[in-house]
């Protein structure tokens, strides 16, 4: 190799070590994937914070809120379990179903040394584990669901359960009617427009018969009298078809009962328990191919 080759070749080398680039150096640090997930949960945790109203968190806002922000806004850590969960989501749920929002038995179950809490209706059911696991069908477990999330906050007071043996009715006293104040309103109103009808209508029969009167006056009281005929049997009618309504809806709410055990004492069949009766009822554990969550 001649001379000026070997000069060309010394002169793109480094002549110090300082001038030697460490590629370690040169390259960026490398964002730790720990901090910067911890940065993220951060800052969506702030976003749900100022998204969701936690002074006034109920089930509206636990089914609006995703995965992800619930992970960020509450530590698994801190979630309230055992008894104390237990109590807390039948204090709840106790409360619910008297103030009529969930239509379910609130009863105690046990499977080995663990005691479970069970709701159900006369078609579904939801099975509530001291850990927080919910395993069921139907409405009720679409029910039941945000309370045992909720309950499973430490912040969330749940409302003083109420008293009685049991928070549904009895099928003898559940009432015909639901209002029968306003269809008495409905009533009189009805009444006042049959007896103005009544009277248009003779008045026009006396001016046909008598005469005296401008014409065409019998004709305009007569349709006058028709009119107010008619609108007292609509509301009549009206009234009637509201009582005969009430009376299939409380016979129908009056079975639903019956189906849940209220009348006899007996469970349904479809659960997953010895339907004994027994308030210790042991759990049946086959594989019922039900939805469970956690």
């Amino acid at each position: 190799m001649s001379e000026s080759s070997d000069e060309r070749v010394g002169d793109d080398r480094p002549e110090t070590e300082s001038d030697a680039v460490d590629p370690e150096e040169s390259e960026p640090d490398a964002a730790d994937p720990e901090e910067s997930e911890g940065q993220s949960v951060e800052e969506l945790r702030a976003q749900v914070e100022r998204k969701y109203d936690f002074d006034d968190f109920g089930p509206a806002d636990m089914a609006e809120m995703s995965v992800d922000e619930w992970e960020a806004a509450f530590d698994d850590e801190s979630w309230v379990t055992g008894e104390e969960l237990i109590s807390r989501i039948e204090q709840d749920l106790q409360r619910r179903v008297t103030e009529r929002e969930v239509f379910a038995v609130i009863e105690r179950v046990r499977d080995g040394e663990d005691e479970l809490l069970l709701a159900y209706s006369d078609a579904d059911y939801a099975l509530i584990y001291p850990d927080g696991t919910v395993e069921g069908t139907g409405t009720v477990l679409r029910d039941v669901k945000p309370t045992v999330a909720l309950c499973s906050m430490p912040e969330y007071e749940p409302d003083p359960a109420p008293e009685g043996d049991f928070l549904l009715p009895h099928p003898d006293e559940v009432p015909e009617q639901s209002d029968e104040r306003g269809n008495l309103m409905l009533q009189f109103v009805a009444a006042a427009q049959l007896l103005a009808g009544l009277g248009l209508l003779g008045a026009s029969v006396y001016y046909v018969a008598v005469g005296g009167a401008q014409p065409g006056t019998s004709m305009i009281t007569g349709v006058a009298g028709l009119g107010f005929l008619g609108i007292a049997v609509f509301l009549f009618v009206t009234v009637a078809n509201a009582r005969l309504s009430d009376r299939f809806r409380a016979e129908e709410y009056r079975e639903r009962l019956r189906s849940v055990g209220l009348e006899d004492g007996e469970r349904p069949d479809f659960l997953p328990i010895d339907a004994s009766g027994d308030a210790d009822a042991v759990l049946e554990l086959a594989e019922t191919g039900d939805e469970r969550s956690e």
